[in-house]
This record gives structure tokens, sequence and C-alpha cells, in this order.
């Protein structure tokens, strides 16, 4: 019971980006620890959480369950997923040399508001940063808060079945006062600030507190339909117009919130010809690609066929450009927490080496004030030079003279 006013505190009285069909069970599963009742969650039913990679370097994050700004111990028992450990597996897959593009498996309804829109946000820099494409598909549920999520997306697959939406935002405010007079309970609230205790659960909601809590959710709602709007390519109204609404399938499509319908492994299948078709015209070598089998439960990834190449150079090719790659997206990564923005991908199609890259960046910071910020990857053991450079950027140009003159 330890645990049972933090979760009240998640729950009641503060927005929540949850589908309402879901937040029916959180409250029916809830309802009986606020009676004193004990309840047991099934960790068998919690399906698993960890990212899957396919043989032609596709990684698969899932996005399942309620979705919560920490999840804590709970987690494992309950199906909660904190946002942060999404993040820290998109991350992990896109600065990773050997996977080629990001999955989001997604089947959730929701969750908190606290900490998605940081996600979001997040998720999109990733993008920009490491030119990996980000696919999604919503097998069953991609719903308020996960739907967020799952719009980020360059591309979203939806099932037949599978349900997309519920752009909407929810509070819950509950009175237990009639039930206090009942067991004889009267509460007293000593407190300084006349909002301080607004919303408590042992008095009614007061207009003011009502107001207070309807303009944190409009503004929310306005967030909310203003992302959906700039990723999905819609007009706010035409989001705003489906009225917190979920759409399965086919209907998701026509409505604008899905690009096609499909299972994961019509995305994965998709995906993959993709980046086939990329490494024919871009200088970076591909995978062999295997097929797979249609998921049931736990998804299951074939081994990866063993890559004959035809010549030792092919080989030794492969190698140089995968390495040149990940040389790029670090630089990349660096540049832009200086504020320079390169395209790895954009920048490995003209052929651009990354000590050419590197020169690119620092004659770009010369001109800034903060030029002693760069952070460049460059060997030790560069001869110094005039004492009013900064010697990080001394150490870089150093670098670039060597590997490109």
């Amino acid at each position: 019971m330890h645990d049972l006013p933090h979760l009240a505190a998640r729950l009641y009285g503060t927005p929540l980006l949850v589908a309402r069909a879901k937040l029916d069970v959180i409250l029916g599963a809830l309802g009986p620890r606020l009676a004193g009742q004990a309840i047991s969650f099934d960790s068998d039913a919690v399906p698993s959480a960890e990212m899957a990679v396919t043989p032609d370097g596709i990684a698969i994050v899932p996005v399942i369950g309620t979705l919560v700004a920490r999840s804590g111990y709970l987690g494992a028992a309950s199906g909660l997923t904190a946002y942060s450990d999404i993040a820290e597996s998109i991350e992990a897959a896109a600065t990773d040399p050997g996977i080629r593009a990001i999955l989001l498996d997604v089947d959730s309804s929701g969750g908190e508001v606290g900490g998605l829109f940081d996600l979001v946000d997040h998720i999109q820099a990733i993008r920009a940063q490491c030119g990996k494409p980000i696919w999604a598909v919503a097998d069953e549920a991609a719903l308020s808060a996960a739907y967020a999520i799952a719009c980020t997306a360059d591309r979203l697959y939806v099932t037949q079945t599978g349900e997309l939406g519920s752009v909407g935002v929810v509070a819950i405010h509950v009175d237990e006062s009639a039930a206090d007079a009942q067991a004889g309970r009267a509460w007293s609230f000593i407190h300084a600030g006349a909002a301080k205790v607004d919303g408590n659960p042992h008095q009614p909601l007061s207009d003011s507190a009502r107001a207070t809590l309807q303009a944190d959710v409009d503004a929310l709602y306005g967030k909310f339909t203003a992302l959906v709007a700039e990723r999905r390519r819609l007009s706010p109204e035409a989001v705003r117009a489906t009225e917190a609404g979920v759409y399965r399938g086919d209907q998701a499509v026509a409505a604008g919130l899905a690009d096609k319908v499909g299972t994961l492994r019509v995305a994965l299948a998709d995906l993959g010809a993709v980046l086939a078709r990329t490494s024919i015209s871009h200088p970076i070598a591909a995978r062999k690609e295997v097929p797979m089998s249609e998921p049931q439960g736990d998804i299951p990834i074939t081994a990866a066929a063993p890559q004959q190449p035809t010549t030792q150079a092919n080989a030794d090719l492969e190698q140089r450009l995968r390495a040149e790659y990940s040389e790029i997206s670090a630089i990349s990564a660096q540049a832009a927490r200086l504020g320079v923005a390169i395209d790895p991908a954009e920048a490995m199609a003209k052929g651009i080496r990354p000590e050419a890259l590197r020169r690119t960046v620092l004659d770009q910071l010369a001109s800034r004030s903060d030029a002693a910020d760069l952070v460049a990857a460059a060997p030790a053991g560069a001869t110094p030079k005039a004492e009013t450079e900064s010697p990080i950027v001394r150490r870089a140009r150093d670098a670039a003279a060597r590997h490109g003159g």
C-alpha cells in the first residue's frame, strides 16, 4: 500500500494523454487499491521491451504499455514504459554504425504528459543528427501519447484492426467528500496560498480550480494538435475536428493519421527495400536481406545469412565506408551541439570525406566567438601554434591538415 499515494498523484488532478478505454481500465485497477484491496499484476502478460535488430540492420524499438515519465520498480511488473527508456533505445540505435534504420513498434493507449514532448523533440533532434530513417507501425494501438510518438516517424503504418488517434487531453478529479462524511471523517486544510489545496479529493472541485485545470488541459491540447498537424501535414483545424476520435486501419489512412495499412512484417519489408535502393544510390554497403516470417507474439528475427564478398577489395571497401560513415555521424553530432547543422547521409552521397567535413565545421566556427568550445576528434601530439589559439582548435586543424592537406 505504500505506493498508493504515488500512483494516485500521477493519475488524479493532472492532465493525461491516454485513451478513454485505457483510462477506464486504469481506474478500475486503482479503485480496489483505494478501497484497501490488494491487486496483482500478471507479469507473464507484459510484452518484452527489449530492442531487436534485424539482419539487414533495422532496429525495432518497442513503445509498449502505459507510457510514463519514470517507471521505477513498478515498470517490469505492470507494463509501464518510461519515456527515458524509449529515448535511450532510439539514441543507441541512431549512434550504432551497424544499424541503418529504426522502426518503432507501437502498442500503447498512451499515458502521462510529463516527459512526452521532451521525448518528441529528442526523437526529431536524433533524426536530424544521424540521418537514419525512423518509421513506425501501430500494432495494435498508437493512441494519445503513443500517437504523439508514432507521428514523429517519417512513415507510419497501422494494422487492419489497429487503432490510431485519440488526439486529446483528459484530467480527472475524484470528489471523496461524500464518502468521507459517511465514514465520519472531516478534513481540515491549514494552508498559505489560495490555490495550494485546489483539486484535493476531500473537497468538491471549486470553480477556480476547475478553470485552472481546464486552462492547462486546453494549452496541452493545443500543443498536441499542433504537433500532429505539423508531422502529418494536416491543418490544425483538421486535427481538432477528429474530436479525439479513434480510427482503425483504412479509416486512419483516409483521415491522414497514417500512411499505409500493414503489419510489422510489411513495414520491415518496405523499409528494407528503401534501404536497398539507398545503398545502390549512396556509397554505403548494404547487408544482405533475409526474409522474415510473420511475427507471432515475440518477433522472430531470422539469423543473418553469411555475406560472401566476391573479392577482398569489396570487403575492404565495405569496412572503410562503414568506418567513414561512423566518423561523419560523430562529426555531425559534435557540430549539432555547437549549432552547425550537417546531414550525414547527404555528406556521404556527395562523397565528402570526414577530414573535409571537419574543416568545414572549423571554418564556420572560426568566425564565432565560441570557437574555443569546439570538440573535434583529433589525435594527440599536434604541433603547437600561437599561444593565443585554442589548443582544441589547434589540434583539430592539425588533424585535418594531415588527413586532407
